[in-house]
């Protein structure tokens, strides 16, 4: 079976900074690939360059099959309807309501027609698989973090993506509310056999949610292993993370 993200022998830098060399990975279908690494190591940059937000240096990135440096704007825009993003920071628009910001995404993919006949339902739906039913007609502001996190995802879901990249999904969270996204993405996966990549500092959100973890290093695949693993490691490097 061919993966759904296949990443070979990428370049990217910025100047003399070399963000990352010669990085390959792959993802499975209905995988959730964790990415760990220090501030700075390119996890950021890597997940801006699956959907070419960056274009690389060298080296190719398929998407479900499709080589998106190879893609036209028109054909691109379309693979990116089957991609969601969550943002580290929600991008929520302040001045639409919880039902505006989920028809947002719906605009650039669906037809007139179709808004009109199955965008409420669309709605719905995935404002149910978030766990916040009667939020629509809400305002961001009136909403707390984790409520905002929640309808950032429905966001995400909406289009049901085959693929997910989550960007910090549980970063300025407390604990508890934490752990409550980090299950929500499980659940997500199971419901939608959705492939992710899931960058993150919080090392119990990787727990909980990853199949499989990469850890990135001075621009290159340094570990790939479950978390298990990689928490038994006796390498200096892998290990700190887990102190």
């Amino acid at each position: 079976m061919v993966p759904v993200i296949e990443i070979n022998n990428i370049s990217k830098s910025f100047g003399d900074n070399n963000v990352l060399k010669d990085f390959s990975m792959h993802v499975e279908k209905g995988e959730n690939l964790a990415i760990l690494g220090k501030s700075g190591s390119g996890k950021s940059v890597l997940i801006k360059c699956i959907i070419r937000l960056l274009d690389v240096d060298s080296g190719f990135i398929s998407l479900l099959g499709e080589q998106v440096s190879a893609l036209s704007a028109e054909k691109l825009n379309e693979l990116r309807s089957k991609v969601g993003f969550l943002f580290q920071s929600n991008a929520l628009y302040d001045s639409l309501t919880v039902r505006e910001n989920l028809k947002f995404p719906l605009r650039r993919h669906w037809s007139k027609e179709q808004i009109a006949k199955e965008s409420e339902q669309a709605v719905s739906m995935a404002l149910e698989d978030v766990g916040l039913p009667h939020t629509a007609d809400k305002m961001p502001s009136e909403l707390s973090g984790g409520m905002r996190k929640r309808i950032a995802l429905a966001r995400t879901l909406i289009l049901q993506p085959e693929i997910i990249l989550y960007d910090e999904p549980t970063t300025g969270l407390d604990p508890v509310t934490a752990r409550e996204i980090s299950l929500l993405i499980v659940e997500v996966q199971k419901k939608y056999n959705a492939s992710s990549v899931i960058i993150s500092h919080d090392m119990n959100c990787i727990r909980i949610t990853s199949n499989r973890v990469i850890m990135l290093r001075e621009g290159k695949c340094y570990a790939n292993d479950s978390f298990k693993n990689l928490q038994a490691s006796g390498d200096q490097n892998i290990s700190e993370f887990f102190d």
